[in-house]
């Protein structure tokens, strides 16, 4: 089994930044693509960011991009966060997932096989 934990998360006041990572382990595997994607209560899990391993394309939600970056590790499936200019709205619970297939939708969350348990991001006002 494959298990993706993610870390980095807390509080943080507006304006502020925070970086998350996730780390996979257990069976080995190659994910093609890794993404994170957050959920608010009462809200539907929604995509933030992808990226694609084999050329390292990446995509963002319209909401975050120029303002947060995705970025592969150095070791082999760990992934980066890199969330500036943090508001409010960014709070929620941010979770990583990964796919060993190239030929998929990045922004569905039926995309990915994998997933993390999660690592709550609280931006106070």
């Amino acid at each position: 089994q494959v298990q993706l934990v993610e870390s980095g998360g807390g509080l943080v006041q507006t304006g502020g930044s925070l970086r998350l990572s996730c780390a996979a382990s257990g069976r080995t595997f190659n994910s093609a693509v890794m993404a994170w994607f957050r959920q608010s209560p009462m809200k539907q899990r929604e995509f933030v960011a992808a990226i694609r391993w084999l050329g390292g394309s990446k995509s963002y939600a319209d909401a975050v991009r120029g303002r947060f970056t995705i970025s592969r590790g150095n070791a082999k499936n760990t992934m980066y966060l890199q969330m500036n200019s943090l508001k409010p709205e960014d709070t929620a619970v941010y979770y990583c997932a990964a796919s060993p297939g190239y030929a998929i939708v990045v922004t569905s969350t039926t995309a990915y096989n994998y997933w993390g348990q999660g690592t709550q991001v609280t931006v106070s006002s």
